[in-house]
């Protein structure tokens, strides 16, 4: 499932399978959303990952209009995310702020430039087949 974000409306956009019993996994999930949403990141997407990879509960892709923008955004988050008690996360690529992954545990945030973003297009990759089984439906 793939949902996308309104400006504004954090609290009314999480994926249908938020409340499905992992409090932790959704309470991150809010509180990246909110932070994202605070730097004015952009095209802001969620993907419900559960039962489609180990990786987390939750993928979240958002960009950032410059390299710098992507560096603001992502410090802004991390220090959200240890503000309210989820801990250090991993970081890659925080240096060059062309794409930067934010690992939480239950959620893997990608920060973009919008071209880098376009280029790999993780979110169809990641949508495809929740796609293909609606189609077969």
């Amino acid at each position: 499932m793939t949902t996308a974000h309104a400006k504004g409306s954090v609290g009314s956009t999480l994926p249908k399978s938020a409340g499905r019993g992992d409090y932790a996994a959704d309470r991150a999930l809010q509180v990246v959303l909110a932070s994202l949403e605070d730097s004015k990141a952009e095209d802001i997407v969620t993907i419900d990952i559960v039962g489609k990879s180990a990786l987390g509960d939750y993928m979240v892709v958002a960009s950032g209009r410059s390299n710098r923008h992507v560096a603001a955004i992502c410090d802004h988050l991390l220090t959200d995310l240890k503000d309210e008690g989820f801990g250090s996360a991993r970081v890659e690529g925080l240096e060059a702020g062309d794409w930067v992954l934010i690992d939480t545990g239950d959620i893997i945030v990608h920060v973009f430039r919008p071209e880098i973003r376009e280029f790999y297009n993780i979110e169809r990759m990641w949508a495809a087949p929740d796609m293909e089984e609606s189609m077969l439906h």
